[in-house]
């Protein structure tokens, strides 16, 4: 079940993949809610990651179930 019905053209794929290899990104429960987080930024930002409020783990199942009910948050991480 992808967004895409097709797959995306070679050299956006390839695009893609080179920016992949720049970026971390942390997913997890918010502690305060029962948002997930996804947090993402270049890998020159990984240090804040650290500063940010603690993430509790999050499962494939609990992923899903908060994107079924919108409570999925993307952060981007400076």
């Amino acid at each position: 079940m992808g967004l895409m019905s097709q797959p995306p053209p070679p050299e956006l794929t390839k695009q893609l993949e080179a920016l992949g290899g720049h970026l971390v990104w942390r997913i997890g429960k918010d502690e305060l809610s029962d948002n997930v987080i996804v947090r993402l930024g270049f890998a020159s930002a990984t240090p804040r990651f650290a500063h940010l409020p603690r993430l509790r783990s999050a499962g494939d199942a609990e992923l899903g179930e908060a994107l079924a009910a919108g409570r999925l948050v993307i952060e981007w991480v400076d």
